[in-house]
């Protein structure tokens, strides 16, 4: 059966209602969103993004979910609404090494062009005239922490919509004069008035920590930290807890896994080790480069980066002997270019970014000073030339090692790992993870003549390779004329490598950089070729496959070399300590929290690599490292965190259950009415099918950038262009209905053609009747929210109740001319009107009564704020008065006379203090108090309603 066209005057409806400005709480102001999104409906995610847009007054919040929640999608889903109200001005820092990964998600998943800002790209637009480059107006900018710091005036110059902060918990400790980066990055975002901060681990070593982290939001939801400390130090104090739980809860929100796991369901990841031992050249070669790279005075690394290189020299021994031959002839002919005094030295980590590309990154996270030191270039010839010989040597010796033992490993492995995945009923799928470049190259001609040869994709941080072109080019040619090509090259070479590997590839080698951001939950194998130091690099590794999505088992490869004690040690910590290759959740919150960002465990690792010879030393340090980490994960904090942010798991599994059905039923209720709205729009110039529509020709003229050909929603197959709210085509749709100017008009309402029962109307079958319909905008707290009205009675006056004016306008309809039905009675305009007032009274009173609402919470917050500081005030007082008292004491006991002539001297000068402080105490409350009273005055002013009103239409209506 055809489905009956909307009439012009239910186009509008459904045009105002699919664009209006919903309240911040309710789901509706996400639905949006959620239609234009890529992404699975997970209502723990719904329920954080709309705690984070819920009070309008607000500056911000946590949202501090267990790992491997999709905190990112969270916040995605948040700056996707910001986007569509077209609040546009919004900045991601996230860790360096996380910002592909982001970029890709904003891509993927909710169709926005993020831009990665970077020293290279900032110094291009500021050449190219841009004044602050963090402007962008075609999408977020994604920046690192480091960055962040480094450009905080441009930052602080912007008045920024909204501003989301990764992995926060690195900003903790701001309360410390020592942590410059959390606190210049403060400084600059002190303006803004939306902020999310997004943490596993709010709350790691100390209540310090969560109390940096909440006035990294708002400064006024505690006092000083002096009056932190005085109220919760004894935290343990029921009361205190409590107190605290209450003061944190508008601005923290924390989901469990095991609270979600009806909604995200979890498969197990299960770890094969693969032993290999190197041969005695192998073992020759990496004696010999050890020894070097332990020396005190080494020419051919620039004391400045010395730290820095010297790990990615260790990672690349580990990592092949293709890829250490090719470090040591970069550094050889550094320094030959020393000896032969020329002009410009060749930059060494520019040259090893080329293979080891996870460089640029780690240099950024280490916070290395990347100048090159010009003192090499002093140093007698004769200790380079010998230098660059030695170099020379070593390289040669790399060079003529033809196998690798742990290569050779690798063809027992994939055996072995293939066989499980067999067992496991999963796809012969294998990603193959290695931090080198040469590496991979090496890899590849490894595995060329295998079996597997045919299905090998590389992939890497240029993907300029012959066989990427080949793979980029046919993806062209089958995805022409789809959404699928977004017209960046890089993006769609990226997403061609994983379309091949997915459909027809078995093994993906990919490096490190290049594997950021990429999805491959249809892959189940995980292979380790060369294993980070990082813990959370691993997770992420992994995480590529064991996602939400993940059908199978995931199985997780690594090689060890067991006669190597420090290779053997790293992996059992790995292993047994961070718990990364087994189990259902893989590492825990509390070790990935305990180390913060992991640089500075990779960084531990590396010392022991570069200090210790021997076994026993070796084994000693990691023992060390171990209890220095075992100290870190402190188990009455754990206890702590769990009273302070977690909720019963009833408690949550409920609400969670609630907002799964609201969220569906709106997802499912915008969608048709759009899908509806552009059936009626577009009559003539597509045709409609269940999925979608196809577009046969252009309904307007200046829409040249409208492309012909299939149309399906998000979530589909994917293969057509995503129609989306936010495409052009449907904002044209939504636009030519709302900008009809609509006479009054009749309209005949089908009951029977709905083909659902309403109970509530079918009493009013065969009656006739007239219904008005406005637009009511009430503006207050600094947000606009827009309602539709819809008021309806019958001819003798007689008022629908509830919802029954709204679904009457659900039903198939047609509109005619109203002069042949004559006019209003007045009996029911008056009624009609009456109705349509009542309505709007009582939608304008629980606005202001959930106002209220965000008021009296911030009006606690603010009376809170200020206890504390007085609280603070006091405190100091106090603590001069036990000072006195002890100064007193000393003074009683002192056997000289000069000794009790200094202590009361010293007594005198507490108390002339003591006696400023309590007069400045009366002044300094005041200050806080008017200082309080003066925002709650400026609150006041922003709870006022202003109200507009616009008609939509008035119609005459019969339900036959």
């Amino acid at each position: 059966m055809t489905r009956q066209l909307l009439t012009t005057y239910q186009s509008q409806y459904y045009a105002w209602q699919l664009t209006r400005r919903a309240a911040s709480d309710s789901i509706e102001s996400l639905a949006s969103t959620l239609v234009d999104s890529q992404v699975d409906l997970n209502p723990h995610q719904v329920e954080a993004a709309l705690f984070a847009c819920r009070n309008p007054l607000s500056r911000g919040v946590i949202l501090a979910d267990e790992v491997g929640l999709g905190k990112t999608i969270e916040a995605g889903l948040v700056i996707s609404q910001r986007w569509a109200e077209r609040r546009r001005k919004i900045l991601i820092i996230v860790p360096a090494n996380l910002r592909k990964q982001w970029h890709q998600e904003l891509q993927d998943k909710f169709g926005l062009q993020g831009l990665i800002l970077e020293a290279r790209n900032y110094n291009t637009l500021r050449k190219a005239g841009h004044r602050n480059p963090f402007l962008n107006p075609q999408g977020p900018v994604i920046c690192s922490y480091q960055f962040a710091k480094s450009k905080a005036e441009d930052i602080k110059a912007i008045d920024w919509d909204l501003v989301v902060m990764d992995e926060a918990h690195r900003l903790r400790n701001v309360y410390k004069p020592s942590n410059v980066i959390a606190r210049t990055i403060k400084d600059a975002l002190a303006h803004v008035h939306a902020k999310v901060l997004l943490t596993a681990t709010p709350l790691q070593n100390s209540l310090l920590e969560l109390y940096g982290l909440v006035s990294m939001i708002d400064d006024r939801v505690f006092g000083d930290v002096d009056s932190f400390r005085a109220q919760f130090s004894l935290a343990h104090r029921e009361h205190a807890f409590q107190s605290l739980r209450a003061r944190i809860g508008p601005v923290c929100k924390r989901t469990l896994r095991r609270q979600v796991q009806q909604y995200v369901p979890y498969t197990a990841r299960r770890a094969i080790v693969q032993e290999f031992t190197p041969s005695t050249e192998e073992r020759e070669l990496s004696g010999l480069v050890a020894d070097y790279l332990r020396r005190p005075d080494l020419k051919a690394l620039p004391d400045s980066q010395r730290q820095l290189i010297s790990l990615v020299l260790w990672k690349l021994l580990a990592s092949s002997t293709h890829a250490i031959a090719g470090a040591l002839e970069t550094m050889a002919r550094r320094l030959q270019a020393v000896l032969d005094e020329m002009p410009a030295l060749p930059e060494l980590a520019e040259a090893l970014d080329e293979d080891y590309e996870a460089l640029d990154e780690t240099a950024e996270e280490w916070r290395e000073n990347d100048e090159q030191d010009a003192s090499s270039t002093r140093h007698d010839r004769q200790a380079l030339a010998r230098e660059v010989e030695e170099l020379r040597h070593f390289k040669d010796l790399a060079t003529s090692i033809r196998h690798n033992a742990k290569g050779m490993a690798l063809l027992t492995a994939l055996g072995r790992a293939f066989a499980e995945l067999d067992r496991l009923g999963a796809a012969r799928k294998a990603i193959i993870f290695t931090e080198s470049k040469r590496t991979q190259e090496y890899l590849l001609s490894l595995l060329v003549d295998t079996p597997y040869g045919d299905g090998i994709v590389l992939f890497n941080g240029t993907n300029s390779d012959a066989r990427a072109q080949v793979i980029y080019k046919d993806w062209l040619k089958r995805h022409e004329g789809s959404d699928r090509i977004t017209g960046s090259k890089t993006a769609d070479i990226r997403a061609a490598l994983v379309e091949h590997f997915k459909e027809r590839g078995t093994v993906m080698i990919a490096t490190e950089a290049g594997a950021e951001g990429i999805n491959l939950q249809f892959c189940s194998l995980v292979i380790n070729y060369d294993l980070p130091w990082n813990p959370q690099r691993i997770e992420q590794r992994i995480g590529r496959c064991h996602r939400y999505g993940q059908k199978f088992d995931v199985v997780v490869v690594n090689f060890v070399d067991r006669s190597n004690e420090a290779d053997a040690r790293v992996y059992e910590l790995l292993a047994q300590k961070f718990q990364l290759f087994e189990g259902v959740f893989g590492a825990s919150d509390e070790v990935l929290g305990a180390i913060g960002s992991g640089v500075d465990f990779e960084r531990r690792i590396a010392e022991i690599y570069q200090n210790c010879r021997d076994p026993d030393e070796i084994r000693a340090s990691f023992e060390q490292l171990q209890l220095d980490l075992s100290g870190e994960i402190n188990e009455a904090m754990v206890k702590t965190r769990q009273i302070l942010l977690e909720n019963f798991d009833e408690e949550v599994q409920e609400k969670l259950r609630m907002r799964a059905a609201d969220s569906l039923a709106a997802l499912n209720r915008y969608e048709r009415m759009l899908m509806d709205l552009t059936r009626a729009e577009l009559d003539g110039f597509a045709t409609f099918g269940q999925e979608g529509f196809t577009l046969l020709r252009k309904p307007g003229p200046n829409l040249q950038e409208i492309e012909l050909g299939a149309y399906e929603l998000p979530r589909r197959s994917g293969d057509a262009h995503l129609y989306r709210l936010e495409h052009p085509l449907a904002q044209w749709v939504l636009q030519q209905a709302k900008s009809r100017d609509l006479p009054p008009a009749h309209l005949t309402f089908d009951y029977a053609a709905y083909g659902t029962q309403l109970s509530t109307l079918k009493a009013y079958q065969g009656q006739r009747g007239w219904l008005k319909v406005i637009l009511l905008s009430v503006a207050a707290l600094g947000t606009e929210e827009q309602h539709l009205v819809v008021a309806a009675c019958t001819q003798d006056g007689a008022c629908l109740a509830d919802d029954d004016p709204e679904k009457l306008l659900r039903l198939p309809a047609v509109a005619s001319s109203l002069e042949a039905d004559g006019t209003v009675e007045e009996a029911a305009s008056q009624s009609l009107e009456a109705d349509l007032e009542t309505r709007k009274q009582r939608l304008l009173r629980e606005i202001n009564q959930r106002n209220l609402g965000y008021f009296e919470q911030e009006l606690e917050k603010l009376d809170a704020w200020a206890d504390d500081l007085k609280l603070g005030l006091e405190q100091e007082i106090k603590d001069l008065d036990a000072e006195i008292k002890e100064v007193r004491r000393t003074a009683a006991i002192s056997v000289t006379l000069e000794e009790k002539l200094s202590w009361q001297k010293k007594q005198r000068e507490l108390e002339g203090k003591r006696s400023r402080l309590r007069r400045e105490l009366f002044d300094r409350q005041d200050e806080v108090e008017a200082q309080r009273n003066d925002l709650i005055s400026q609150l006041e002013v922003q709870l006022k309603q202003q109200i507009k009103e616009h008609k939509v239409f008035d119609a005459g209506w019969a339900l036959v």
